[in-house]
């Protein structure tokens, strides 16, 4: 399904070996919190989620590189408006129980995203 004109929300967060195991915890949490509080039609309809996890590369552009220890993980959620994204971030801080957790973890990691990036090229 294409998503252009919707919204997406992008963090990759590579995290260094002592804080991975408390990555894998919160997105095993993340991912049934979305799945339960999340609206799935409307303005606020959340079309896509996915979450990749692989080993930070030296080359990120050569597959063969050397890999630096640390992982990446991959977060990208499809909205259908921007109202879903608020929504999101509302629902985040009042009730997913490990959004706190989720704070004090980014600390430790290297952080690089956006919350609402319009999405200008989508295919199937």
């Amino acid at each position: 399904m294409a998503h252009k004109g919707k919204i997406q929300l992008t963090y990759v967060i590579v995290a260094p070996p002592e804080a991975v195991a408390e990555g894998d915890r919160l997105f095993q949490s993340h991912g049934p919190w979305m799945e339960a509080t999340h609206h799935r039609a409307g303005e606020r309809a959340l079309l896509s989620y996915n979450l990749s996890k692989a080993p930070e590369l030296s080359n990120p552009m050569d597959p063969s590189s050397a890999r630096t220890g640390n992982t990446c993980f991959i977060l990208s959620e499809v909205y259908e408006s921007e109202a879903g994204v608020k929504d999101h971030f509302a629902q985040s801080m009042e009730n997913w129980k490990d959004f706190p957790a989720l704070g004090a973890w980014l600390q430790k990691c290297k952080v690089t995203g956006l919350p609402a990036a319009r999405i200008v090229n989508s295919l199937w």
